[in-house]
């Protein structure tokens, strides 16, 4: 297929460019770097040392002998989207390029915006682009888990069946979004499922949990080929800050109780569920919702299991508890359901069986470039006024953007 790939050099898109490319995929990425931007604005850099991406693509040319194209551009620069449509015409695109932090997106009223603003538009010029030059295109859409919210009833694949005054229906399963990056996919999700529904395209939205992990099969290959490892306090996920301080001793930070609940998967798992999801398109006019992971954990769990790891590898780890930043249930019911991708033939990774050589290892042998400073929480949901809010420069990148 000619698939493209939306925010192509960034970590979960990067990864999927050479799995699909590997697997025999004309693959173009499109993307416009603003991701490496933000590493400059927040004072921060991934763990590991990223290339440029012509270094990248040369590396895996030279590896493989296969070429990835690529076009540099804004998606919400609706002239440069369309001239990519018809020069690339792809007949799937998978749709990364968007701002993704729930943090950067609570750090001030500049950032809410410029996160809503980007991801919203951007999504929409896509759609409308899909529809202008190739209607028959399958929108693959990262959604996310964080769309639902912590319910205290079971979370469907994104619908649900209700009765109500004798009446049955089934409805969008209720979104409770729990900060303004979450509220844009909302509001993704519902403007895709609106167009699917009218112009009959079709679409599959994946509600991804959190993803961990720096190596596949396509990233081993070379050094220059490495992914990303993002630890700081905006960026980073919470299993990867803690690898990163267990690694240079520190305690590992746990926010509150720590009986938050998430679903997390394998960045592997991650590249398969796109090519499932491309290798099976749903009908014209349809809009599916695949809940994308394959384990549950608390950030206690998490802590718990690192400071085993790392008790194997000879670290002495402890576990912290600081005040919760975000406004969250720290303790609730979750039971996620994720059947859709197993019965396409998903065959899930475990984080027990991979949590020293795909997270630990690489901690450890990239640890000299740990800066534990951009670890400590700074943004505050319950504040308007963060910590970080006069040492960044958001106008600057809306400006560049």
């Amino acid at each position: 297929m000619k698939i493209a790939v939306l925010g192509g050099d960034g970590y979960c898109g990067w990864a999927t460019a050479l799995y699909l490319s590997q697997k025999g995929h004309s693959v173009a990425i499109v993307d416009n770097f603003l991701r490496r931007q933000w590493d400059f604005e927040l004072g921060a850099q991934t763990l590991t040392p990223i290339r440029p991406l012509p270094d990248r693509l040369r590396a895996w040319h030279e590896h493989t002998g296969k070429t990835i194209d690529h076009f540099i551009g804004d998606i919400t620069d609706y002239d440069f989207l369309s001239s990519y449509f018809q020069a690339f015409e792809p007949e799937a695109v998978i749709h990364y390029a968007e701002q993704r932090a729930a943090p950067y997106s609570m750090i001030d009223r500049k950032h809410a915006v410029f996160t809503q603003v980007n991801n919203i538009v951007g999504t929409l010029n896509l759609l409308f682009a899909i529809r202008e030059y190739n209607p028959q295109c399958h929108l693959v859409k990262l959604g996310t888990m964080g769309e639902y919210g912590t319910p205290n009833i079971d979370i469907e694949e994104g619908y649900i069946t209700v009765e109500h005054n004798g009446r049955k229906d089934t409805l969008p399963y209720p979104k409770q979004p729990g900060s303004f990056y979450h509220l844009s996919k909302v509001h993704d999700s519902h403007n895709i499922m609106f167009v699917c529904k009218i112009w009959g395209l079709r679409a599959t939205d994946l509600n991804q949990g959190v993803v961990y992990g720096t190596m596949t099969e396509e990233v081993a290959l070379d050094e220059a080929l490495i992914n990303r490892f993002d630890y700081d306090e905006v960026f980073g996920t919470v299993l990867n800050r803690f690898c990163v301080q267990a690694a240079i001793g520190r305690p590992l930070t746990v926010y509150g109780k720590g009986g938050q609940t998430r679903g997390f998967l394998d960045i592997r798992d991650t590249v398969r569920c796109i090519e499932l999801a491309c290798l099976n398109p749903g009908k014209e006019g349809e809009f599916r919702v695949f809940n994308q992971f394959t384990e549950q954990f608390s950030v206690l769990d998490l802590a718990h299991m690192v400071k085993t790891a790392g008790g194997q590898m000879g670290f002495n780890v402890e576990i912290n508890h600081l005040p919760d930043p975000r406004v969250e249930a720290e303790a609730h019911y979750y039971n996620a359901k994720h059947s859709k991708l197993l019965e396409l033939g998903l065959k899930p990774h475990l984080l027990s069986d991979s949590l020293l050589d795909s997270l630990m290892n690489i901690a450890v042998k990239y640890r000299d470039r740990i800066d534990a400073a951009t670890m400590a929480p700074q943004v505050n949901w319950r504040s308007p006024r963060n910590l970080r809010t006069q040492a960044t420069k958001p106008d600057e990148v809306l400006a560049s953007h």
